[in-house]
């Protein structure tokens, strides 16, 4: 074996190892994370159990978040009578800026602060906003959207998600 493909070949090995160490790092799960929303009521991913549950991170200084909200809005206004539940978490944001946001647009679904960075952490460290989770009524994560979703697919999985246990196999 060539020099070139010995040093290509450890820096494989290495990141092969790294990427196990990290998984094997005990994390608190995003179910143990608690969330404040803006009326001051806390709640939690496990408490969200028995809902599909819509989570978005986003903020007010972000143009992808403001572009997507309508649409989050939306599907929330389409699908929250059959049992889905939207929480809209702003991060690095300034409280003011999110309470003045959701006001003006009269967002009807949950908004939450992650001023701290806490919440972001325990869902797997969030750099991107957007980022959408999409949790099952078991709990289970379905899907994580990092931008924009592709809002068809997002539908269908929300169709899915909310249908009858047994009727999709679900």
């Amino acid at each position: 074996m060539n020099p070139a493909a010995r040093i290509i070949a450890g820096f494989g090995i290495a990141a092969v190892l790294a990427f196990g160490a990290y998984l094997a790092m005990p994390q608190r799960p995003a179910s143990e994370a608690r969330i404040v929303t803006l009326a001051g009521e806390e709640l939690s991913v496990a408490g969200l159990r028995g809902k599909v549950a819509v989570v978005n991170f986003w903020a007010t200084w972000c143009g992808a978040c403001i572009k997507e909200m309508p649409r989050l809005v939306q599907s929330h206004r389409r699908y929250s009578g059959r049992g889905l539940e939207t929480v809209a978490i702003a991060v690095r944001d300034r409280p003011e800026q999110v309470a003045a946001f959701a006001r003006e647009r009269a967002l009807p679904f949950r908004v939450a602060l992650d001023t701290d960075g806490q919440v972001s952490r325990r869902f797997g460290n969030i750099r991107v906003t957007p980022t959408t989770y999409v949790f099952g009524r078991d709990g289970r994560l379905l899907k994580r959207y990092v931008g924009e979703p592709d809002w068809t697919e997002f539908d269908r999985l929300l169709e899915r998600a909310l249908a009858a246990p047994g009727e999709i196999g679900l």
